[in-house]
């Protein structure tokens, strides 16, 4: 009960707080240098940073920033990703010859790697992220469509359909579609995390979310420089980045279970 009970609490709440930040009235940019530093208090419950801002303020619009790139990266990859797979695996042929060294040459690169070169040849920004993210993110629901999509294209219910005269498109969408939803539903939530991670790591290197917008990454970036001064401008966004990413795989793992998948 508690492995499926701890990652829902987690999750409703980053959905939660993602939306009402676009309500609430935060002061994330508010500069106010007799808080510099200033550790949390009855207050400020998690303090200020380096420029007086308060980090409750900003932490809630990185959960913002960071569910935006995480929505739109998993949406943009599952919808590319799947159609790839499944056009790929039931043509065959060269169509699927072609596709596949393309997915090769993807992966021959370190995701975050590739990510990290497209973030610095398009220029850091929030919609450049999301980009270069699924760019990188729709490989791996490619390779999982096409394989499911090989298994199940000589199904009795698929033989049966074409048969009797339906097209491709239809067959794709209604007998072989809802048969994928299981095992890219597992992979989107796993997905989530490294989306998570990827964007903070971006953020971080100073080619993701650019001041003074919000994001944990670059809220640990310029924390870290006083670390040993003020940790708690460190500790906040990185608890949160831990919680979200714990709780979506063990969500992810949850699901797995439940539907019983197999890698």
């Amino acid at each position: 009960m508690f492995k499926l009970l701890f990652p829902s609490i987690i999750l409703i709440s980053w959905l939660l707080t993602a939306l009402l930040s676009q309500v609430l009235p935060l002061s994330p940019d508010l500069i106010t240098l007799p808080h510099i530093l200033n550790p949390p208090s009855s207050s400020a419950w998690l303090g200020y940073d380096d420029l007086g801002r308060s980090i409750a303020d900003r932490l809630i619009m990185g959960a913002h920033t960071s569910f935006l790139v995480a929505f739109w990266v998993i949406s943009l990859s599952l919808t590319i990703g799947t159609l790839i797979g499944m056009i790929s695996a039931w043509w065959g042929g060269y169509v699927d010859l072609v596709i596949v060294r393309i997915m090769d040459i993807f992966l021959a690169f370190p995701g975050i790697l590739l990510a990290i070169a497209l973030s610095g040849l398009l220029g850091p920004g929030l919609s450049n992220v999301i980009f270069a993210l699924s760019v990188v993110g729709w490989v791996g629901f490619a390779r999982l469509a096409r394989a499911q999509t090989l298994s199940l294209k000589n199904r009795e219910h698929v033989l049966a359909a074409r048969a009797l005269g339906a097209q491709t498109p239809r067959i794709l969408r209604y007998h072989i579609l809802p048969l994928l939803m299981a095992p890219l539903t597992i992979e989107a939530t796993f997905g989530i995390a490294g989306v998570v991670i990827a964007e903070a790591g971006l953020s971080f290197l100073g080619l993701g979310v650019q001041p003074p917008t919000a994001s944990w990454g670059n809220m640990i970036r310029d924390g870290t420089q006083y670390l040993l001064v003020a940790p708690h401008v460190v500790i906040m966004p990185g608890v949160s980045l831990l919680l979200i990413v714990l709780a979506v795989n063990i969500l992810g793992d949850r699901i797995r279970d439940k539907l019983d998948v197999k890698d």
